[in-house]
């Protein structure tokens, strides 16, 4: 079940380039706003929260 809708950063430009995110089923989904019919790259919240560590966010 999903617990949160696509959100998309307050940063991001108005040319699309950027992804956005959502929790489901205890996980991060991350796509492209670009390609919303792409495949979805799936994350656990330890390893989103790890990654946002990493790039200083």
């Amino acid at each position: 079940m999903l617990t949160h809708v696509w959100m998309k950063s307050s940063r991001s430009g108005p040319n699309g380039a950027c992804v956005e995110v959502r929790l489901a089923n205890g996980a991060v989904e991350i796509r492209d706003t670009k390609l919303t019919r792409s495949p979805i790259l799936r994350a656990s919240r330890a390893d989103w929260q790890s990654l946002l560590r990493q790039e200083g966010r």
